[in-house]
């Protein structure tokens, strides 16, 4: 943010939200990641979605906590990340009207996820096969082919 710009409080809530899921994706992508970027990873998804609870919408808000949740089970954080993705859930059936055709795909596979890294096989075969099956409602080509790239990455723990 250059010194010479002013903002309104909401613009710089929206500023900061956009860096710090910028700055959480980056880090999520690096492999070899150092003990000091998963901590800063963690805390720029938590700024990230605390940002957008002052500057957005119910689905920022949902796309917060899955990316939270994203977090926690890339680190291997099975209860963190189930309590984030189960929000990211409830966030999804509670603003169904402001949700893209990808947001509920995305809401099944961090249950899923977290599931798996949970240790809870059962459900993740479960909410994987729902995240599989809405994927099949996703209209844009380009959003269906990122959430399958997405679905591929990371620890499942052998499910897939």
């Amino acid at each position: 943010m250059s010194q010479d710009q002013t903002f309104t409080e909401s613009e710089a809530h929206r500023y900061f939200a956009i860096q710090f899921n910028s700055e959480t994706w980056n880090l999520l992508e690096k492999a070899g990641r150092t003990k000091e970027e998963d901590e800063r990873m963690v805390c720029a998804a938590f700024a990230s979605c605390r940002h957008w609870l002052e500057a957005g919408t119910g689905v920022h808000h949902q796309r917060g906590e899955w990316l939270i949740a994203r977090v926690n089970a890339e680190r291997g954080r099975g209860e963190p990340a189930q309590r984030h993705a189960e929000r990211c859930l409830e966030l999804t059936e509670q603003h169904a009207g402001e949700m893209q055709d990808f947001d509920l795909a995305y809401a099944y596979e961090a249950v899923a996820r977290a599931s798996a890294v949970a240790g809870d096989r059962d459900r993740a075969a479960e909410y994987l096969a729902l995240a599989q099956e809405a994927a099949t409602a996703i209209a844009d080509e380009r959003s269906k082919k990122i959430f399958d790239g997405d679905l591929r990455t990371g620890d499942w723990r052998g499910l897939q």
